[in-house]
């Protein structure tokens, strides 16, 4: 096994001895519910309409799916809204 430098093995030390462990102390709740929220509508996105791996040959044929896409993500929440099925 190859020799540990000294700076590594004291990061490492300093690292098992902190108290503050988890996650950062500048952690935004509300900044982390917006970015979950816009990963979820690309999954979403991506997961229909072969967005993901794009088979649409022009940019405007993919750009009309992305909205297509978009409309139907769009009105199954409204009337999920509507109906109080959320």
């Amino acid at each position: 096994m190859t020799p540990q430098p000294p700076d590594q093995a004291a990061n490492r030390k300093r690292r098992r001895s902190s108290s503050q462990g988890g996650r950062p102390p500048a952690f935004d709740r509300d900044a982390y519910k917006q970015r979950n929220t816009v990963e979820c509508c690309i999954n979403k996105l991506k997961q229909g309409l072969g967005l993901a791996t794009r088979y649409d040959k022009t940019a405007v044929n993919y750009l009309a799916a992305l909205h297509l896409a978009g409309s139907f993500i769009w009105s199954a929440r409204r009337l999920e809204a509507l109906l109080g099925t959320e």
